[in-house]
């Protein structure tokens, strides 16, 4: 799968004309685009077609989008981005909690669309090849993957395990929103599923020692009530001209 190079994705909302906008936004940059309805319309088309990326809205008709994400997770690892509306930070957090890949807020720009689906197709196309991941270099952080060293311009970062591991649970997936269950179940154990307070002493522990202040942060964003990013400048869009 080559992100861009006529990858199909798979349009699912219950509204025509925001489906016009995603095929008038995704068309002119290489992407071909196939539409569903409703819930029940999307798991068929999945397993007809085996369409690159899915573009999931959330509210739709016969079952929402998270039944269609846990269907489909079911059986199938295409890459989803679920569509919410602002505001609906819960859906975000059970969209990711399900498997989602990423999300988007109504209104987003065709800009930020098309980006994120390419980020996303990116990242689904080195796993699936089972390519090593080049180091994350940003601000003179380094993490080198090959050799397990943190770095921060130039000297190594002196890390507790708990905070080497967190730190590379977000090199890894940089760009990529992770929800506190998530972090916890994959740095500690899913016996520690839920315990935040331990979470966000880490991360302020971690933020320390990467002189990020969470206020203005340029390494580790938070997104309130959703979760935690690590910045992949190349992934950074803006958010002009909305699409509804």
């Amino acid at each position: 799968m080559v992100a861009g190079a006529m990858a199909t994705v798979l349009a699912v909302d219950d509204d025509v004309r925001n489906l016009r906008l995603i095929k008038r936004c995704l068309e002119p940059a290489g992407f071909q685009v196939q539409a569903a309805s409703d819930g029940e319309e999307a798991v068929n088309a999945v397993r007809a077609h085996t369409p690159d990326l899915i573009l999931l809205d959330v509210l739709m008709p016969k079952f929402d989008g998270f039944a269609v994400c846990e269907q489909v997770r079911a059986f199938s690892k295409v890459p989803i981005i679920v569509v919410t509306g602002v505001g609906a930070d819960d859906d975000k957090v059970r969209g990711l909690d399900l498997g989602a890949d990423d999300y988007l807020t109504k209104p987003f720009s065709p800009r930020e669309l098309v980006a994120r689906v390419k980020a996303v197709l990116r990242r689904a196309s080195r796993e699936e090849a089972g390519l090593p991941q080049p180091a994350y270099e940003y601000e003179g952080l380094v993490v080198d993957f090959e050799k397990n060293i943190m770095t921060m311009g130039g000297t190594e970062l002196a890390l507790t395990r708990t905070e080497h591991k967190l730190l590379l649970l977000f090199a890894r997936n940089a760009g990529r929103v992770l929800t506190p269950d998530q972090i916890l179940e994959r740095v500690w154990g899913q016996e520690y599923v839920g315990e935040s307070h331990l979470l966000r002493v880490t991360m302020g522990r971690l933020r320390q020692k990467l002189n990020d202040d969470p206020r203005e942060p340029r390494f580790i964003q938070t997104r309130p009530g959703i979760g935690y990013c690590l910045v992949k400048p190349e992934e950074l869009v803006g958010a002009h001209a909305a699409v509804a």
